[in-house]
């Protein structure tokens, strides 16, 4: 496993197109001040041993040296020793809508953005729990399997859109009986399934799923997205609309989502433009029953900075050795072009 051990040092790496754009102004400034003494071509014709080009390698190779030493600041490291490790905690299943309705704007930017933001800072206050994700529409999907991950489950929400799904619709049963599947034996009474839902569910029977989930041990948490009174659904810079040419309005079904929680000994919260509730119920869910979970992890890394330190050192050697002009030596010998 690659990781680096300082990560907050890659920001330095934003300097790099700044470091490059005001080099690019330098040398325009230059250029404008040297043709204020006639034409340029005359004035390289007097300076034959000037070569722009070589000043040009020698700022390439030095941002390229940069680049190495940042990363090297990074402190990159490969995993070299595996682990048991035992956590003790709670297994968390998200299952996030990602219908066409979840485009409905009644938060901004939509309730899918928020939702996303929402649950990654859900994942970014995790500790000891394990985490797995499921996305839904007319169908279900297994997005992340139960994992410790929590770098690898940011990754995931990051990517969540309404393609994901080709069949449109919301089947919040699909939902809940797959996120019930997904659990590890491990985990009985320790499960906690958060459903991140407009409430809009189509052709399906979720109160029979959430008994379902009841018997396995699974406690369903509801998030409600969206507002009672609705708001239309935008793709694309357009309202949908139906086949009679109506604008489809997506309104939050409150009363579904309330029945599923108390159901298995849950709650429902009802997102607002301040919060959208995850925070609440991942403080509900810290009250639950922990168990322990073992999993492989890597517990000794092997730095590799000082390879790309060395890497930095050539290129900074290689800068050095060139010469700002042209002279009979390098030029037989040099790989750049003078």
């Amino acid at each position: 496993m690659f990781r680096f051990a300082q990560p907050e040092y890659l920001w330095f790496l934003l300097s790099v197109p700044l470091i490059i754009a005001v080099y690019l102004l330098y040398r325009y400034g230059q250029k404008r001040r040297l043709e204020r003494f006639g034409d340029l071509r005359v004035i390289e014709g007097l300076m034959p041993d000037a070569s722009p080009r070589r000043v040009r390698n020698k700022f390439v190779l030095t941002v390229i040296a940069l680049i190495w030493m940042i990363l090297a600041l990074g402190q990159p490291q490969f995993g070299s020793k595996l682990r048991e490790v035992t956590r003790k905690g709670v297994e968390i299943m998200l299952a996030v809508d990602v219908s066409n309705s979840m485009l409905a704007e009644d938060f901004a930017p939509n309730r899918l953005e928020r939702t996303k933001n929402a649950v990654n800072r859900l994942i970014e206050q995790l500790d000891k729990d394990r985490v797995g994700m499921v996305v839904f529409a007319g169908e279900a999907y297994i997005q992340l399997p139960i994992t410790s991950d929590y770098i690898s489950a940011k990754s995931f929400v990051s990517g969540l859109n309404p393609n994901m799904v080709p069949v449109q619709g919301t089947s919040l049963a699909r939902a809940i009986e797959l996120s019930v599947r997904s659990f590890s034996e491990q985990s009985r009474q320790s499960r906690a399934l958060i459903l991140v839902t407009d409430g809009e569910s189509h052709d399906d029977d979720p109160i029979a799923a959430a008994q379902l989930a009841k018997e396995a041990g699974v406690v369903i948490y509801t998030v409600g997205i969206g507002t009672p009174q609705g708001a239309p659904i935008v793709i694309g810079g357009e309202m949908m609309k139906d086949e009679e040419g109506q604008i489809v309005v997506s309104k939050l079904d409150e009363q579904l989502l309330q029945q599923l929680a108390v159901l298995t000994g849950g709650s429902y919260v009802r997102a607002s433009e301040r919060s959208v509730g995850l925070d609440e119920i991942l403080r509900q869910i810290g009250q639950m029953e922990k168990k322990e979970f073992s999993s492989m992890a890597f517990s000794e890394y092997n730095d590799q900075f000082h390879y790309l330190l060395a890497l930095a050192f050539v290129f900074l050697l290689l800068e050095f050795s060139m010469l700002d002009w042209k002279n009979r030596f390098w030029t037989r010998i040099s790989i750049f072009k003078a």
